[in-house]
């Protein structure tokens, strides 16, 4: 049986987004290669912004991850519980051999007592720390104090004349002077503990082996080593994750298209290929390989192939990757991806079953996400209500446009057969006939029929379409080049 016991401790204060959940993914990892567990814990002191909805989606964006954890707030555990807002009385007792020790104190400073030493540090232009007023209290005098009901904070002991070393599993060792911290605040004045305190303890009492977090925790694992070395617990291991950054390496934002994992999901990204996209964000065997299955990346995980390099982001990768997932799906893996979507949008009935799963056939390659998907497949299902602009002037701007497509809907209204190949050999004989190329046909027909310039191949198109719907359109748009030629390109709105 492994010893290695990893957790993902997220607050719930928002979504999950993609560095959490790439420090999920990589715990997940790295506990299922080495035969260990995967613990989730919720840390939810942050009474005034944590939020159950938040927690929530946390919970079900991991799940569509496919990660799964050993124990949980929502499947118990022997170390639990998994919420930190359960945890009180635990925090109380390691506060307490704290305080009886002597290593921490109770802070009565107000305020506008600290406020005051703030000011002053700024006068002097030197950097604020408190100044450690109340370390010299007797124990019977805060007792009183306390008695009194006056408010306090509880203080850790800072030892001011050495460095801590934080030895990182991806960064080697990294050192801290001690004189950099004042004795900071590991208990608030309500009782509850500060994150570092909380962490120290939840990550002992929970047996975590190794703690894997964001790079943005390296500047407080020097405290919490100071409050394992107060209370004498044996210390994890720790290895900090790299940063990612947006394409321009400034700071990843939502304008960079970094936006929720559920955000993805209601997009219709496959959680397969998110998965895939944020395992290489940071993490790389050195092989040229994109695709990776999960066993895959399960076998070949380890901390020694983790960058200490920032990790730039690239949603055009992202949506690469996913197309190449999409392109693996069968017709029907695709049809239930996209049925509550086509459902909602009266697409699909009982009675087109069938011309659905020919029109997704046609344009699936086409497409790299869901939504680019549904895109592709919305001329099928709904009547053109606006040509490509630049198609316009191309292909219906032309004097010739209108003879063009009369001379299609001549061809589209005689034929005893709507397939493929026989239209196009339809329209091949008509453009000899003509003595035009083939491309004078085609084009206009295309934006006809779809409004745009860009489909698939057109006579398989127009199979699926059928011929009835392919008379209307041509139709159509005969009667919008008339208007365009009466009224100019200025007096219609392409609708």
């Amino acid at each position: 049986m492994s010893n290695i016991r990893v957790r993902f401790a997220p607050s719930p204060t928002g979504a999950l987004h993609m560095g959490g959940a790439r420090t999920a993914l990589f715990n997940w990892l790295f506990a299922r290669q080495n035969g260990g567990k995967f613990i989730l814990r919720i840390e939810d002191t942050d009474f005034r912004r944590s939020r159950e909805d938040s927690a929530q989606g946390i919970v079900e964006g991991l799940s569509w991850l496919g990660l799964d954890w050993d124990e949980g707030p929502d499947i118990g555990g022997p170390l639990g519980p998994y919420r930190q807002s359960e945890r009180g009385d635990i925090y109380s007792r390691y506060l307490q051999e704290l305080l009886d020790s002597g290593q921490a104190y109770y802070c009565f400073c107000s305020p506008e007592d600290l406020q005051k030493e703030r000011e002053e540090a700024a006068q002097e232009k030197r950097d604020y720390k408190y100044g450690g007023r109340c370390k010299a209290l007797k124990p019977e005098e805060a007792s009183e104090m306390l008695q009194a009901g006056k408010p306090a904070v509880i203080r850790l002991k800072v030892p001011l004349d050495d460095n801590t070393v934080v030895p990182d599993l991806i960064r080697g060792d990294v050192s801290f002077s001690n004189a950099l911290f004042d004795d900071f605040i590991i208990a608030k004045s309500d009782g509850w503990p500060t994150y570092n305190f909380a962490v120290v303890v939840d990550d002992f009492s929970m047996q975590i082996s190794h703690v894997l977090r964001a790079e943005e925790h390296l500047s407080n694992t020097p405290r919490q080593l100071l409050i394992y070395r107060a209370l004498g617990l044996k210390e994890p291991a720790f290895a900090h994750l790299s940063m990612i950054l947006a394409p321009d390496r400034s700071k990843l934002s939502k304008r960079h298209g970094a936006i929720s994992v559920q955000e993805f999901e209601n997009q219709g990204y496959l959680p397969e290929a998110l998965v895939n996209y944020l395992a290489l964000l940071g993490w790389s065997t050195g092989k040229d390989i994109d695709i990776w299955s999960r066993e895959e990346m399960m076998r070949e995980f380890s901390l020694e192939h983790i960058s200490k390099s920032p990790a730039i982001y690239d949603l055009e990768k992202l949506a690469w990757m996913n197309g190449q997932y999409m392109s693996r799906l069968d017709i029907e893996s695709l049809i239930t991806l996209l049925e509550p979507q086509a459902h909602q949008r009266g697409w699909l009935n009982e009675d087109n079953s069938d011309f659905l799963q020919q029109a997704v056939e046609l344009v699936r390659n086409r497409a790299k996400t869901r939504d680019e998907l549904l895109d592709a497949l919305g001329y099928f299902f709904e009547e053109v209500k606006q040509y490509d602009e630049k198609g316009v002037k191309k292909h219906f701007g032309q004097q010739k446009a209108s003879t063009m497509l009369s001379e299609v809907l001549e061809i589209v209204s005689n034929m005893d057969s709507f397939s493929a190949a026989e239209l196009e050999e339809a329209f091949r004989q008509r453009a000899q006939e003509l003595k035009i190329k083939a491309a004078d046909l085609i084009h206009p027909t295309r934006l006809a029929l779809s409004g745009r310039t860009a489909t698939p191949g057109l006579f398989e198109l127009m199979e699926v379409l059928g011929q009835e719907k392919c008379i209307s359109r041509l139709e159509k748009a005969l009667v919008f080049i008339a208007k365009l030629t009466t009224h100019g390109p200025e007096g219609h709105n392409h609708r």
